[in-house]
């Protein structure tokens, strides 16, 4: 079970903050920009907090406003009656560019960047096979162990309490070892969602 599930309550919970970005005038595609941004920041926060560790902290608030930004930029769409192909396609394109920087901020800030290519190619496998399904006439697949926002989620956590604890297990930082489960659980994901796909097509 993973965090897509309660999609709905989490757009719901969005409500305000989509009646606050239609108030000032932002467009979906801005909101999508702005996520990105705090991608960036995240990011830059991570590769740094190598040397000062209460950046992790920096950084998982700007996680927190990506992940939150990413909700928004699909509510105020809706509310505004401009969803469309074009619209969605910009979002995965950044939601894709944004793990990939995320991901690669956590890798060097560690200098594990073995541990990030192997997470990199699991998270890239886990929404590629999402949105293949649905290019073979399927819907598009969010299931699966570790999806998006459960990622979010736990690099939210997991930095957060790095900006605080440095202990090493088997020559790891807590965020090493995250970069382990986003390599490892990334790829069951993405087989999990190949696997229900091909069911479904037989």
């Amino acid at each position: 079970m993973t965090l897509s599930a309660f999609r709905p309550l989490a757009d719901r919970m969005m409500e305000p903050l989509v009646a606050g970005a239609k108030r000032v005038g932002l467009t979906p595609d801005t909101v999508s920009v702005l996520a990105l941004f705090a991608a960036i920041a995240s990011a830059v926060s991570f590769y740094a907090a190598g040397d000062v560790r209460i950046l992790y902290l920096v950084g998982a608030v700007f996680v927190f406003f990506n992940g939150v930004l990413d909700l928004v930029d699909g509510g105020l769409a809706r509310e505004l009656g401009t969803d469309s192909p074009a619209g969605d396609l910009l979002d995965h394109v950044l939601d894709r560019y944004a793990d990939l920087i995320i991901i690669t901020g956590l890798a060097a800030g560690v200098e594990e960047y073995a541990l990030g290519l192997a997470a990199v190619t699991g998270v890239l496998m886990t929404s590629y096979l999402g949105t293949q399904a649905q290019a073979v006439g399927l819907d598009r697949v969010y299931g699966g162990m570790l999806g998006r926002a459960d990622r979010l989620a736990l690099t939210g956590v997991v930095t957060g309490v790095a900006a605080f604890v440095g202990t090493t297990v088997a020559g790891l930082t807590i965020v090493g070892w995250l970069l382990v489960v986003f390599a490892v659980v990334g790829h069951i994901t993405a087989l999990q969602r190949f696997y229900y796909a091909m069911r479904t097509l037989d």
